[in-house]
């Protein structure tokens, strides 16, 4: 026992020189530089690991919209168009909308977080595409707002909504939907770099989406407004995007409200991402 305590001892003592270090270092080619597209992947399938390993995540993209659907169709659908069954061909692409912009905002909430836990130092060190960081974020959270889509249109499927639009159209509206959350919820990430407690962030979040949301032709036609409420409404990028959906689900065509939504995604990349990446820059 002694003598092969004594060897061990010695193995591990034995001294490195500097040229035997050197040549293990240096023996072999260092791996490429991540690009953008595989850095972002690989920070998306990071944010899906964390559903994985908590799921109960998926609570606000599955319990939530079905809670949402069934309450305003039976609430006010006898009220505003006759029948529950009438009123969810013009309700759900709307409830489709509010829910997935309302679950936007946790992308906020998770940048705030991961640097309330120091996470960040650490990206920050490594030789990747900076921005690939925060679309990681948010190509991770495209998968719940796929989810949220897919639960409340089975749910609306179940409780007789009947797209005119087929299937094709009701995949082009889910597309459209998909690409204005992308786009505005670079505006949680600045608010998560730029607030102090995820607490805030959802503060400032929800007064935000809440009048977007109510304000806008969701649940009712803008003409049954007041005119000065008309006038915001109209101009409320969650009705150009409701109206956009509910057009191609429907199959009424909706040329003018798609380009709206397209363009306001544009803008809010154009506008937020610098914005964000300048904050994280210097965080």
């Amino acid at each position: 026992m002694s003598t092969a305590t004594t060897t061990t001892d010695a193995q591990d003592l034995a001294p490195v020189s500097t040229e035997s270090l050197a040549e293990l270092l240096i023996s072999r080619e260092r791996p490429p530089r991540p690009g953008p597209l595989s850095a972002s992947l690989t920070f998306g399938w990071r944010s899906i690991l964390k559903i994985k390993h908590v799921p109960e995540q998926l609570f606000d993209v599955t319990a939530f919209p079905i809670m949402m659907v069934l309450m305003y169709t039976y609430l006010f659908g006898g009220a505003l168009a006759g029948s529950p069954s009438e009123y969810i061909q013009y309700l759900l692409p709307g409830i489709l909308v509010m829910s997935v912009v309302m679950i936007t905002m946790y992308t906020g909430v998770s940048v705030n977080t991961d640097i309330d836990k120091g996470v960040f130092d650490r990206f920050r060190t490594l030789p990747i595409w900076r921005p690939a960081v925060m679309v990681g974020y948010l190509l991770g959270d495209g998968l719940r707002y796929t989810i949220a889509s897919i639960v409340m249109i089975g749910v609306g499927l179940i409780m007789g909504f009947r797209p005119a639009g087929g299937f094709v159209g009701v995949v082009a509206g889910v597309a459209l939907l998909l690409v204005f959350a992308f786009a505005f919820s670079w505006v949680w990430t600045m608010f998560g770099l730029l607030l102090r407690t995820e607490k805030s962030v959802m503060g400032v979040s929800m007064m935000v989406i809440f009048p977007l949301t109510f304000l806008s032709d969701i649940f009712v036609k803008p003409e049954t407004m007041p005119g000065w409420l008309q006038a915001f409404v109209n101009n409320n990028p969650v009705t150009h995007v409701a109206s956009g959906v509910r057009g191609l689900m429907d199959g009424s065509g909706a040329g003018s409200s798609v380009a709206w939504t397209l363009g306001w995604a544009a803008v809010l990349v154009a506008v937020f991402g610098p914005v964000t990446m300048r904050l994280y820059n210097r965080k």
